[in-house]
């Protein structure tokens, strides 16, 4: 399943083609998208786009964990995590690409 991996150039180079601004303009376009949405994430809020999914913050709390190896116990501490839970139509989507 090892497959190409989507960059920030790729994306870049896309909104290059679709959209018709220079290279840089497009490279800028997609660094002030993902630093707009990293902000949002970093103050708390959802990021929800529309037919893609909702990224989100969720605060894990504090608890104690164990070493697989040794069996010793570990305290973890609380933490913030991003998680992203895709939309139905992506979910349906993707289940598409695997059957063809």
């Amino acid at each position: 399943m090892a497959g190409k991996t989507l960059t920030r150039m790729d994306l870049s180079e896309a909104v290059f083609r679709e959209v018709g601004l220079s290279r840089n303009e497009s490279a800028q376009l997609v660094e002030s998208v993902l630093a707009y949405m990293s902000d949002a994430l970093v103050a708390g809020e959802s990021v929800k786009i529309s037919s893609f999914g909702t990224f989100s913050v969720r605060e894990k709390a504090a608890r104690v964990g164990r070493n697989p190896k040794t069996g010793q116990e570990v305290p973890i501490s609380p933490r913030r995590v991003l998680t992203f839970r895709p939309s139905h139509l992506m979910k349906d989507r993707v289940a598409d690409g695997n059957r063809k």
